[in-house]
């Protein structure tokens, strides 16, 4: 359990009132990890919805991800939230999020997390939409450094 607090200084969660983020506060925890932790893999069902508070976590994906120096598809900056997937039936991993140095994490248990949108429609709905502008604008992403790769090739 965090401070609802806590979860206010996140845009992800800008979009509930005091008592949804007090529901969302009670299945959440802070944690610590190191770096190079992976915190899921590609193609795995993905058990948190996370944000990060502070360090670094890189996004890859694993049929590109086979060299050791292969860059991260994206970088997750302090205060976005990552594993969107945990919202999205099959709730399966699109990416792996790794650590690239030690980093705090907000962690969301990501099936209470669905039962509560079940209940609070109002709720879902507003963290479907940012669940949504994330992947969108994860996409956008893509498709530049894919037209910056095709442009040099």
């Amino acid at each position: 359990m965090i401070s609802p607090e806590l979860l206010r200084r996140y845009a992800f969660f800008c979009c509930l009132d005091e008592q949804q983020q007090r529901a969302v506060a009670m299945i959440a925890e802070e944690i610590e990890c190191e770096s190079g932790k992976v915190l899921f893999e590609e193609g795995a069902t993905v058990e948190s919805l996370y944000v990060l508070i502070e360090g670094n976590v890189d996004l890859y994906y694993e049929a590109i991800a086979q060299s050791p120096r292969q860059p991260p598809v994206a970088e997750v900056n302090t205060g976005e939230a990552f594993g969107i997937s945990a919202l999205i039936e099959p709730y399966h991993a699109t990416s792996t999020a790794r650590a690239a140095k030690p980093s705090r994490i907000l962690q969301v248990d990501a099936r209470a997390l669905r039962a509560l949108c079940e209940v609070d429609c109002k709720m879902g709905y507003a963290l479907m939409r940012q669940a949504a502008q994330i992947a969108l604008e994860r996409l956008h992403f893509a498709l530049v450094q894919l037209a910056a790769a095709h442009a040099a090739a």
